[in-house]
Formats: structure tokens, sequence, C-alpha cells
């Protein structure tokens, strides 16, 4: 093996570092430490001066990678290394691809050619210690060839990285011994190492959660990453004694076209990663939130209406690794054919006059199937979804279904054939989410729906939805899917029955694919979307009344996820406008399908045993409602009068003094027994009749109480009135670190306040049986309420990080509601550590009362709807009072979140 000769001209090598000048200052000095420094430090500044200026990012790369070069053999040939056996310099992993960025480890070996290591100890020590001095993050290995080829049969990586190895400085023969020793005819053959670099491949993708288009993806181990790249180029090596994708070309496993694309894509990664480098000062592999709006910036992105920098940023970063796994995809399957098949008996099995199986792939039966019949590059997509042992295309299907993807064009979309190949697709009995990410993949589904394609690597800067639009849109379709799994019955039970009794659930996965495809053009994208949805529907030859249902699926796709999350679900009236509003049960059960699909497919971090009992109470109501009589509401009295008696049903075991019941209901107005269920007043009912009031009542709901509908914990509190007193709850509740997601606030007449606070613990849970953490609940509460003047300290938690990056303007507004005599107050602010509970220090000093409170975090955004009176139990109906709420609660909001990004500094 000889030394690579890196591709830097000659006039940048003289420009980023003389040699002799630098020979000449290790002389004239007696420490050779400050020359080193000063050669790399200048060298460093004008690496990043060039890539300013746009430089051809692999000559910088090649010209960081010759720089090192250049110190490491000064260094190295400063030695003596005669005495003892022969030594040699090599540069190892990715130093030896000549790969080296801003913050690259640098990795050498130190090769041996026997054992005896005593002769070259000092050289080898002083040696290291000098690459330390002078700042360099080197790693080092020191074996002889023996141990290199033992470590390298028991271990992949190792393996790997002495096939790149470089020579530097040294007898040459070492380094050709090395390779002889690792050679496939000693270890590691073709097949066994592409089989082990696959499984390599899996587990790293699976740490990714096998998606490219998460939101801080990293650059070098993601899907469709640097290290993708790599791989190919380490099978080749292996394989064909290659790692130049030219040279696969040449024969045959890459067309020229297929070349320059992951040429581009390869530039482009390296790209992102020398600015993410040069921006974090060292190694930073992650597009984290803290980098993509600088790098945006770098890179000369602006924000326009509808599309951010760094979304548009992201987006070509998506659109890059999309692009790498097309081409990492074909290139695999041609390895997997010519390595790990070779050699096997070719069974062809015809399928019909245009495609035919090959073992247990499908191709073509000849190259100009789709020229000649385009319909074709559907129906092969179709063909997967209904034989289920076909694990994919071909390798050379993939390259012509990828060559002629152009076809699909306007002609192609107007054409009956191609209409009744896709919804045939839609109604796949196997595998349709799989065939649907294969076809975004070659490029096809973004042409056959054109609207689609604009989506593809869009992502949203927000923590709310943690994959891109198109990634998030197949992840829906797989959700509807899976609700049909036997495994998935107790996770979704309403899902799980819904989807099995619905039919044609292809107009379920056509609203999936159309219920977010207007975003990033700026309007309502649930009315943009629902447009497209209407043209796809007519120009497939869908039913008027399917037509209709997907339309109106598309738009209405967040009602009933904002409905259960931001209105009281205790007021029929609310039931009841939303009943109109979806109109019918099939309506309701195609509604609820998407919803709960899209809030699992938009962050899995959303799905909790909260959200899923509101979205199971509205669901349920409703359904009641749609299936009486929609357009009456029975008499409050009469709602009451049922409430109570339902309660006294459950209370007739207890053993309670009627009289006890009677008078403490009697202090309770009609808003208590409406808003609460007859298992909650029980609840409330069994527990206050028997206190004795000399502190606070706080009691708490395990989960398993209520299986149902119960998907928090429940913490309630009876105790004498007072101004500070919700203020209090909540910062004591923020204290032991509970989320609250409700909170209802009722006065009974003789001045007691009944507190019912829904919480999850930090991780989504609800409390559950933990009679420890209850005890601790209730001690603590028990100690804040009873005396309310000594108000807990705010706590100070350190924003998390993700969260810095956000800082919204908060928005307050106010109104009254005719009919109710509270005032309306809602908060749109930016998330922050203890939040809720400098709203309410806020309500304390503004004299306000919270009657109600409904809390909704979307990522990093809360939207928090109170309903408020004055301190005389009045809605606010001074102008000017109101002005004073809003503007107080916006600068303490607006304070909070600054005080926490100068904190987190």
């Amino acid at each position: 093996m000889t030394t690579t000769s890196l591709r830097v001209p000659q006039p940048l090598k003289t420009e980023l570092f003389n040699r002799s000048q630098f020979r000449a200052d290790i002389t004239l000095s007696s420490s050779a430490i400050p020359a080193y420094k000063k050669a790399i430090r200048t060298a460093r500044e004008r690496l990043d001066q060039w890539f300013r200026e746009e430089m051809n990012i692999e000559t910088l790369v090649s010209a960081q990678t010759w720089f090192m070069d250049e110190i490491l053999t000064i260094a190295w040939e400063h030695l003596d290394w005669t005495n003892g056996c022969d030594i040699a310099l090599l540069a190892v992993g990715g130093y030896g691809r000549g790969e080296l960025h801003p913050g690259s480890d640098i990795d050498i070996l130190l090769l041996l050619s026997d054992n005896t290591y005593n002769a070259h100890r000092e050289n080898i020590e002083r040696f290291l210690t000098l690459l330390w001095d002078i700042g360099l993050k080197v790693g080092s290995s020191v074996r002889s060839v023996d141990e290199c080829a033992l470590q390298a049969k028991n271990d992949l990586t190792i393996m790997t990285n002495l096939l790149e190895a470089r020579l530097l400085s040294g007898p040459e023969t070492l380094s050709e011994r090395l390779q002889a020793y690792i050679s496939p005819e000693h270890m590691w053959p073709s097949k066994d190492y592409l089989q082990a670099k696959f499984e390599e491949q899996r587990e790293r993708h699976r740490k990714y959660d096998d998606s490219e288009y998460k939101l801080e993806p990293n650059i070098k181990s993601s899907p469709g990453g640097i290290r993708d790249i790599h791989m190919l180029g380490w099978i080749a090596l292996r394989h064909f004694g290659t790692n130049d994708p030219k040279e696969l070309v040449d024969i045959g496993y890459l067309s020229d076209n297929e070349y320059q694309q992951l040429k581009r894509c390869n530039a482009s990664l390296w790209k992102i990663r020398w600015g993410l480098h040069s921006i974090a000062g060292r190694c930073e592999d992650r597009l984290l939130f803290d980098h993509q709006r600088t790098l945006a910036s770098l890179f000369g992105y602006r924000d326009h209406n509808g599309s951010l920098a760094v979304e548009q940023f992201m987006q070509g970063y998506f659109r890059t690794v999309l692009v790498v796994g097309q081409l990492k995809d074909l290139l695999l399957q041609h390895f997997d054919d010519a390595i790990l098949n070779a050699g096997l008996p070719q069974v062809i099995t015809p399928i019909n006059e245009r495609f035919q199986r090959r073992n247990q792939y499908i191709e073509t039966t000849s190259p100009t199937v789709f020229s000649e019949h385009p319909p074709a590059i559907l129906e092969i997509f179709v063909l997967m979804t209904r034989d289920a042992s076909i694990l994919g295309p071909t390798a050379e299907t993939i390259r012509l279904l990828r060559e002629h993807r152009h076809q699909v064009d306007n002609e192609f979309r107007k054409d009956p054939r191609c209409a009744k190949q896709f919804i045939k697709l839609l109604q796949a009995p196997y595998a349709l989410t799989a065939n649907l990410r294969r076809m975004a993949r070659y490029g096809i589904l973004g042409r056959y729906l054109p609207e689609f394609g604009r989506i593809i690597g869009q992502m949203q800067f927000d923590l709310f939805h943690t994959y891109t639009v198109d990634a998030h849109t197949l992840l829906l379709v797989k959700h509807l899917r899976s609700f049909t799994y036997k495994e998935n019955q107790q996770r979704y039970p309403v899902a799980s029955q819904l989807i099995r009794a619905i039919k044609n659930p292809e107009l379920l996965y056509i609203a999936a694919i159309y219920h977010d495809i207007g975003k990033g053009r700026g309007g309502d994208h649930s009315q943009l979307g629902a447009v497209d949805a209407e043209r796809f529907c007519r120009r497939h030859g869908l039913k008027p009344n399917d037509t209709r249902l997907v339309i109106w699926l598309v738009r209405e796709h967040l009602t009933l996820s904002v409905t259960a999350q931001k209105q009281d679900l205790s007021d029929p009236q609310v039931i009841q406008d939303f009943a109109r509003k979806v109109g019918s049960v099939n309506y309701l059960n195609f509604l609820y399908l998407l919803t709960v699909a899209d809030i699992n497919a938009t962050n899995s971090d959303l799905w909790n045993g909260w959200r899923s009992s509101l979205l199971q109470q509205l669901y349920r109501r409703t359904r009641r409602m749609l299936e009486g009589d929609i357009s009456s509401l029975s008499d409050v009295h009469e709602r009451v009068a049922g409430v109570k008696e339902r309660t006294l049903k459950r209370l007739a075991d207890k053993a309670l003094d009627q009289k006890a019941i009677n008078e403490l209901w009697s202090t309770l107005g009609i808003e208590y027994f409406t808003r609460h269920s007859s298992r909650e007043i029980a609840w409330h009912t069994e527990n206050i009749v028997v206190h004795d009031n000399s502190k606070p009542l706080v009691i708490v709901q395990e989960t398993d109480i209520d299986q149902q509908d119960l998907g928090g914990s429940r913490v309630f509190i009876y105790t004498p009135d007072q101004t500070n007193l919700f203020a209090a709850a909540v910062a004591a509740l923020d204290q032991l670190h509970l989320s609250i997601q409700d909170a209802k606030i009722i006065t009974s007449s003789d001045n007691y306040s009944m507190d019912t606070f829904t919480v999850l613990e930090d991780d989504g849970r609800a409390i559950g049986h933990n009679p420890k953490r209850i005890r601790q609940i209730k001690h603590h509460l028990q100690l804040i309420l009873d005396n309310t003047d000594n108000f807990p300290d705010l706590i100070s938690r350190r924003t998390p990080r993700k969260l810095r990056h956000f800082a919204r303007k908060p928005e307050v507004l106010i109104s009254n509601i005719p009919g109710i005599r509270r005032t309306l107050l809602e908060i749109t602010a930016t998330d922050r550590p203890g939040l809720l509970a400098r709203i309410g220090r806020t309500f304390m000093s503004l004299n306000l009362q919270v009657h109600n409170a409904k809390i909704a975090t979307f990522g990093e955004k809360v939207e928090d709807r109170f309903y408020i009176t004055d301190n005389q139990k009045q809605p606010i109906n001074d102008p000017e009072f109101a002005k004073t709420i809003c503007k107080t609660l916006e600068e303490t909001l607006q304070r909070a979140s600054q005080v926490d990004l100068i904190r987190s500094r």
C-alpha cells in the first residue's frame, strides 16, 4: 500500500503551510511547541477563511488532511526510529480516508514489525506527548502487525479502521504486510463482512428511530447521513478493492448520473459538517436546534412568508439524505445480489406479462416495461402489497424506476389506469406504509402527487412536530394501520374497535396524506389541504359522499383534539356544539381514528393517559348525543337530580350520615354537580363528611380507581377559600414536579374551596399506586395550604436545552362570555419551568380568583385558558383593569422567559 496523494493544488499547499520556514522556526527556538501551535492556528484561520469564501469542500477537507499529514510527519521524523524493530506511522479511520473536518479526531496507528516495544517506548511517549501539547485531539494505538491482525479478526470496527489505513511515514513493507494479513483470504470474507455491516447499520439506525427525518438529526450517524456513504465505500473496498464511487460506475453498479448525485450529496453533508464543527468549536455531529439557525444564516438562507430560513436549510438537508437513502438502497441491493446471494439458484416465477419474481424480489420482464406501459410504475407497488413474501424490487428494477420517474407527469396523472392503480394501492392488504415510503424514496410519490412533493423534507422549527411533514404523514398512515394489531388493543381500545368497523379505510388514508399537505404555503393549512384533497378525489373518481367525507376530515382534522384539550367537556353545550359540527357517528368514527393517529405520529411523547382520556370522553359523549336527539339538552335541574341519584347509589355501602351529605350538598351550587361526575362527587363526599376541618383536606385519586376514563391523577383540595389559594396550590404542585393538565375550582356557599387538579408526573405518567409519593404530595400541600401567607418559593429550575431556542412573544386575551358570570383569559406563551406557578402568583397580585383552568402544552408552546373573576366573584367589566391584567401577565411571562434564557447561557 502506498501513501495516498491528497488532491490539493500546490498554490494552496504553499499558502497553508511552508515546511521549510516551519523547520527554520523550530531550529531557532528552544522549544518546538510554540512553532507548532502557531502553524496550527494559522492553518485553521486560513481554512476557515476559505470555507467562508465557499471554497470547494472536497478541496478544503483534503487541504485540512494534507496539513495534518505535514505536521505529524515532521514531528515523527524529528525522532530517531532506527533503533529496534521497524516501526511506521499510519493514519486510520476518517483520517486514513483523508476526511478531516475541523473537529475530527486524528486517529493514528503506530505499527511495529514485532512485539518488542521497549526500544521505541521513549520515542513513542515523546511523540504522543508533543501531539497533545500542541493541542491536537489524537486517538492513537500502538500494535504490532500480528496484534492488528488478531484484533481485526475479532472486531469489525478495528477491521474497518485498518481497511483504510494510510501510510504517513516509515517502511512501506509494514503497511503492505498488514494489508496482506487482513485480506479477505485470511479474515472477514466479503459475505461475512457485508452481513456484519448490515447488522451494524440496522443497530445504528435503530438508535435514531430508523428515520432520516428526526428534527435534530446526527449528520454522521442518522439514516442517510455520512456514515451510510462510508458503509457503501467499505463494502466496495472489501469486495472490489476500491472505495472510489467512480469505479463503481465502470463495473455497472452506479450510472454516471447516480455517481454525480452521490458526489453532490456527500459534498453537501461535508459542507454542513464543516460548518457545524466550526460554530461549535469542537467535534459536533448533531444538528441541534442550538446550531440550525446559525447554519441557516451562514449558508445564506432568509425567512420568507410561510417558511423560516432554518426550515429552508433543514429541508435542503432532509432532501439530501433522502437521495443518499435512494442510492444506498440501490447499491446495497446490488451488493446483496453480488455478494450474499452469489451462487444461489435463481428461481424465476412469472407474475404477469410485465413482472416476475426472482427468488424473493420483484423485477420487470424487460427493461422497456415502464416506457411501454407507464402505469406499471404504480402497478409494481400494488403487486408488492398483494404478496407479503416479496421483499422488494431488484437493484436493476430500482434503477429503472428512478430512470423512468420523469414519466410521472401531467399526462400520467390524468391517466385513469394510473388513478385506478393508486386507489388499489391504498386498498392494500399488506405493507401499505412500506410501499408508500418506497415510492417517496424513489421520487415517485412526490411526482404523482406534486403537492406531496412540496412537503418532502419540510420541517417545522418547533418542539411539537418531531418529524418533517412528509415523514409525519407516512407515519400517520402507519399508526392507522397499526390499530388493527392485537398488541395495540389495550393502548388504543376505542381506535382498535373502530378501525375494524369502518368501511373503505382507504378514505382514511387519503385524508391522512392530505391533512398537513398545505403546510409551508402560508394561510390555513387545513383549508388549503381540503382544496387539494377535493382535486385528488375528483381525479380518482371517488363517489360524492366519499369525497365530502375526505374533504371534511382534512378541513376538521384538528377539531376533535382542540375541543378535547381546550374546552370544558363537562359542559353539555360544548358537546352539543361539537356534535352539530360532526353531524354523524360515521364522521365521528373517522375523525377519532385520524386524530389519535395524528397525535401519535406528531410526537411520541404527546400520547399519554390524560390525552387518551380526553379524546375518549369527548368521543363517547358526542356519540351518545348523536345517537339521541342532538337538538335538545335536558333541563339542568333534571341533570343535577340524575347526578345526585347516581351518587347516592355509589355511597349506599359507605355507611355515611345522610344528614351530613345533605348539609354538604346544600352548600354546593348547580355548577358543582354539572361539572363533576357522580364518581367524582362520591369520592369528594365520602372524604369531606368525615373530615374534621382542622386542617386542609388533600386526597389523591390513584389511576386504577377509574381505568375507563381517568388518564391523569386527581388531586382534590378542600379548605376555606382565600384569594391566594390557587396561586399557592399550583406553586406547591410545581415544587412537587407535577404537571397540571386541568383544574376545576368550586367555592361553596359557606366559603369553602373545592379544587380538583388533574396532574401528571414529569415523565407524562399518572401517579398510580404509589403510597409513598401520595403521602409526600398530601404532606407538602397540607403544609403550604395550612398557611398560604407563607407563599412557597417559585422553583428556579433550569430551562431544558431545547426550550432555550424558543421565546415567542406572550399573548394574553381577555373576554366576557354572555350568560357566564366569568371572564375568559387565554394565554399563549413559550413553555418554561414553573410557568403556571408564575401565572398563579400574578393572579394573586391582581386579586383575581380562578374558577376553572384548561392547561394545554404543544411542544414549546402553552395555550392555557382560565375562567376568572375579581375578588368579589364578579367578571372583569372594567376595560382599564382588563388592560392591566393583560399587560401585567405579558410582562411577567416575558421577564420569566428572558431570565431563563440568561440563566441557561
